[in-house]
């Protein structure tokens, strides 16, 4: 390989020293060396420096060296004799530049920003394709003009670009944003707020941002907020001593103990009762609790991860939500896309489900099931898609799961027993209890959204469904 550059290189060490980088020294070392002006390969302790997988490269994309880190991860580049290897080739298996493939370039927006630049990328790996951080650093000559940069590759485990019954699996653009902002926020302590609706996979988001953060070692504690009373809210949550209610025979200790030190998810907090969220409030704030019937003030150290479904701004707006405690949970959002907003990673998400429904991975789905299934709706996104699946494995007769299996799968009933052809009237009662039920469906179990829309108040709302 040619090492033309090496001379240049040299020459901007000024602007290298500014850096501060911790290869300097080492790297000053090399090139104040003659010897190390004629061998390429003296440019590799320079790379050396970095605690992840680093590669040199030119203006022009080329790839000048790797460090050890590098091949240790994504093996040895093969370099062809008048035809040096590239980035965009190696990474992608792309004949041009990122930005000219439909994908976003580190090293073109460094070129534009003169900045150190960084992207979510899918690289091809040994193992297949993988969620790679890429880190992009500019060297900038003595005449400010960028020659060379430094490509750090951090590989991304909390998602895979492949088949997984272990991670959340995909590598459509509105999945790549959601696993680069969770790959952001994971190191940091900040509380973060899930958003999606149900069966979006907020739980497994919330064992990502765990598992990625330096509490991984620690416990993560999920807490379900939804049907839980004020008091047995409470009590679960800070715990409770003998004879605080009737009932509480002994000392139990809350789950906020538990996540001492590590990890506490609160599952749908939209469901937390009102008079619970002022104490709820307090441990936010204060970092202080106490079991229920107890006046001794514990301590809790953790980091807060919420999911909801609902509209926690409308909450708000109607007096069934703290605004203080909105804004205390929702310091970095990140909303969860639906199941139809990804369509490219359905037929990758159905592979895994399958594997988990069956470990011994004898079901396969056909190319027309996943355009058909492409086509549904997908109201319960991937719980809804599990349970289709589920179903699949039992009405098929081989391995092979085709489009009529699918078909009896997607429907909405069971098929009446009597002639389909004989129109059947219900009465009118009858008539509005399955429209109220349809409706709580659609407004996933929100009374007072479904009381809205059907123009009724919510007490005869409850009244009607009692009936």
């Amino acid at each position: 390989m040619a090492t033309d550059f090496l001379p240049e290189l040299a020459a901007d060490l000024p602007n290298l020293a500014e850096l501060g980088w911790p290869f300097r020294e080492k790297f000053m070392d090399t090139i104040a060396s003659d010897v190390g002006l004629q061998q390429f390969e003296e440019l590799v302790p320079m790379l050396e420096g970095f605690e992840h997988p680093a590669i040199l490269v030119s203006a022009d994309y080329q790839i000048l060296a790797t460090n050890s880190h590098y091949i240790d991860a994504f093996g040895e580049i093969e370099h062809q004799p008048g035809n040096p290897a590239r980035c965009y080739g190696v990474s992608h298996g792309y004949s041009v530049p990122c930005d000219q493939a439909g994908e976003s370039c580190p090293l073109s927006a460094c070129k534009s920003s003169g900045r150190k630049e960084r992207v979510l990328h899918i690289h091809n790996t040994p193992r297949g394709r993988e969620h790679v951080d890429v880190e992009m650093l500019p060297i900038k000559g003595r005449n400010g003009e960028l020659k060379y940069f430094v490509e750090l590759l951090k590989p991304v485990s909390i998602a895979s670009a492949e088949f997984s019954t272990q991670q959340m699996v995909g590598s459509s653009p509105r999945f790549n944003e959601m696993i680069n902002l969770i790959n952001l926020v994971a190191s940091r302590d900040s509380s973060v707020l899930l958003l999606g609706e149900s069966g979006t996979g907020k739980e497994l988001a919330a064992k990502a941002i765990h598992d990625a953060s330096d509490r991984r070692d620690k416990v993560l504690v999920t807490v379900e907020c939804a049907g839980l009373t004020e008091t047995l809210f409470e009590s679960e949550l800070f715990g409770h001593v003998k004879g605080a209610f009737t009932g509480a025979s002994q000392n139990k200790p809350g789950l906020l103990e538990s996540a001492d030190g590590g990890t506490l998810f609160l599952d749908e907090i939209g469901d937390v009762p009102l008079g619970m969220q002022v104490k709820l409030l307090r441990l936010l704030e204060t970092g202080t609790y106490r079991a229920v019937g107890s006046t001794q003030v514990k301590r809790a150290q953790f980091r807060l991860v919420c999911a909801t479904h609902k509209n926690l701004p409308e909450l708000v707006a109607k007096g069934e939500f703290r605004q203080d405690l909105y804004y205390r949970i929702n310091v970095f959002p990140i909303v969860l896309p639906a199941l139809r907003d990804r369509g490219d990673d359905l037929a990758l998400i159905a592979k895994s489900l399958l594997k988990k429904l069956d470990p011994e991975g004898n079901y396969r789905l056909t190319d027309s099931v996943v355009r058909r299934l492409r086509r549904h709706p997908f109201s319960g996104n991937i719980r809804e898609l599990r349970n289709i699946l589920e179903r699949a494995i039992i009405f098929a007769h081989s391995n092979v799961i085709d489009t009529s299996v699918i078909e009896r799968c997607l429907l909405d009933s069971v098929p009446a027993l009597e002639d389909s052809a004989e129109q059947k009237w219900l009465d009118l009662p009858s008539q509005e209890r399955e429209y109220l039920h349809k409706l709580l469906d659609h407004c996933r179990g929100d009374k007072d959204k479904a009381a809205q829309i059907a123009g009724i108040s919510v007490r005869s709302l409850y009244r009607k469904l009692e009936q």
